[in-house]
């Protein structure tokens, strides 16, 4: 009888989670916060460890996005699959299977959002900035307009607004790219890249809600 009573609360807890409307200001966050979410999230990415990720999404989503644990969970799964798709591909055709869960992660944090946004135009940019990185055989400034076009189709907000966000997150990046491939990515360089993810990040912040 207890085992039945704790199931029913337990599905009952899953499905309000999952299915009850919880609007969120997605404009609302601590900036500092995900930062450091920011660049743990990349560690763990290149270290390929993939329950890591999962579990720091899903802290991202609750802390940030203001979402339900089980919903966190669930978008979390989508999020962190879309990333190691990616990061196995390795051509255009293939980079594109992530996209039905970048869809996916966009659709629920739609869901969530009081501020309204384009979900297909969203994933794709962010799928176009994750492929300009990867490939770097583009003009100049490539990655930094791509990067801040996907804040700009999501904050709904012109690209030009989002160019001190998007060139110091870049920047960030880059030095990991150049460190990496010159044998390996020392604490002093990870210290460097989230004071540059601290920057980009407050910029983001400051231009969403002035």
């Amino acid at each position: 009888m207890c085992a039945a009573v704790i199931m029913v609360f337990l599905l009952g807890w899953i499905s309000v989670d999952l299915y009850k409307p919880r609007p969120t200001d997605i404009r609302r966050f601590d900036p500092n916060e995900v930062a450091r979410l920011d660049t743990a999230m990349w560690r763990s990415y290149y270290k390929r460890e993939r329950l890591r990720l999962f579990l720091q999404l899903g802290q991202l989503l609750r802390t940030q996005y203001h979402l339900p644990f089980w919903k966190s969970i669930a978008v979390a799964y989508h999020a962190a699959r879309a990333a190691f798709m990616f990061k196995d591909g390795s051509s255009r055709a293939e980079y594109e299977r992530a996209l039905p869960n970048l869809i996916d992660f966009y659709a629920a944090i739609h869901e969530a959002s009081s501020t309204p946004f384009d979900v297909s135009e969203v994933a794709r940019r962010e799928l176009e900035w994750w492929i300009v990185h990867r490939e770097r055989r583009h003009p100049a400034g490539a990655l930094e307009r791509a990067l801040a076009e996907t804040a700009a189709a999501m904050y709904r907000m012109p690209a030009e607004r989002m160019m001190e966000h998007a060139r110091l997150r870049a920047e960030a990046m880059l030095i990991r790219d150049r460190e990496a491939e010159d044998g390996d990515v020392t604490e002093e360089d990870w210290r460097r890249i989230e004071e540059l993810l601290h920057d980009s990040w407050r910029s983001l912040h400051t231009m969403v809600n002035s």
